[in-house]
């Protein structure tokens, strides 16, 4: 109710709501669920908050002493859109200049540096699936699958999917195809 970042915040709530099935009814009910059941919920939460106001800032340290981050889950990224969904948390660092709307991130995903101010960037609707890496400063376009496992370091057209070591596109437009990444 304090922060700035609310409409972001119930974006959030509502993506995470509807991924897990909850109940539609209070967006409050779902937040409160939500810190109360997900850890990596909690963590894209206080990042939120630290990105906001004096007074959400005061508030997320009260709250992080009855609900604790996930510990394995690092977001160190200076613009991450709205209804960024994380499925798991463990063994995860998302260290990108910016991620898109409505992203999908699971399990030991590293987003990295390949150098000091080499970082991806992260377009809208991209899925990253368990144990993706995704080095240096490469731009994954909109409405990307990222496969499990998978190594990415050039840049990935929009509307693919692509996996292997190193990451080669398998699905350009919903068909079928076998290209290297340029």
């Amino acid at each position: 109710m304090v922060s700035t970042n609310k409409e972001v915040i119930l974006v959030d709530v509502r993506r995470w709501a509807k991924i897990l099935h909850l109940n539609d009814n209070f967006d409050w009910l779902n937040l409160l669920y939500l810190l109360y059941k997900y850890p990596e919920f909690r963590t894209l939460y206080y990042y939120r908050i630290k990105k906001s106001n004096f007074i959400g800032f005061i508030f997320m340290h009260i709250i992080k002493f009855f609900y604790r981050e996930c510990p394995s889950l690092f977001l160190y990224c200076d613009n991450i859109g709205s209804g960024l969904f994380i499925q798991h948390g463990f063994s995860t660092i998302v260290s990108a200049e910016s991620i898109g709307d409505n992203c999908w991130i699971n399990q030991q995903v590293t987003i990295g540096y390949s150098s000091e101010n080499e970082h991806p960037i992260i377009g809208n609707n991209v899925t990253i699936n368990a144990g993706a890496k995704l080095i240096g400063k490469i731009i994954v376009n909109d409405n990307v699958t990222v496969g499990a496992n998978a190594v990415v370091v050039k840049d990935v057209p929009s509307n693919c999917v692509v996996v292997g070591v190193p990451a080669y596109v398998i699905k350009r437009d919903g068909v079928k195809v076998k290209e290297l990444l340029v």
